[in-house]
């Protein structure tokens, strides 16, 4: 019978990593709850300030989320304003048409003053 040896992906391998973030985290408050009752702080004057601090870290993170988001929405809208212009379709340009080399529309009428019976 031969041993399978199993390979995990990169999901499996970030989940353990945050398993392993969200467990020491949990380890830090409680160590820190247990500080501040050690310390004269009722323990329910424990639970409030641990419930405090993490109202303040959620806020803070989706404060500068809501930051961030709206950064990358106007450079989003700023990219796609600048690709969908039409400046280079209506810009006149020098050719030689019709009337000879002049300043010339794109639909072929010409901009500048022509005159045909000035050959000079």
């Amino acid at each position: 019978m031969t041993t399978q040896s199993h390979t995990f992906g990169w999901t499996y391998r970030l989940g353990r990593g945050v398993s392993h973030a969200w467990r020491s985290y949990a380890r830090k408050e409680h160590g820190a709850a247990i500080w501040l009752v050690e310390h004269g702080i009722p323990a329910g004057g424990t639970r409030a300030v641990v419930w405090m601090l993490r109202l303040l870290t959620v806020g803070g993170i989706a404060y500068l989320s809501f930051w961030l988001a709206l950064l990358l929405g106007c450079l989003v809208a700023v990219a796609w304003s600048a690709g969908s212009s039409d400046d280079e379709q209506k810009a006149p340009e020098l050719r030689d048409g019709i009337f000879g080399f002049g300043l010339y529309h794109r639909d072929g009428s010409r901009i500048d003053p022509y005159d045909p019976d000035d050959d000079g």
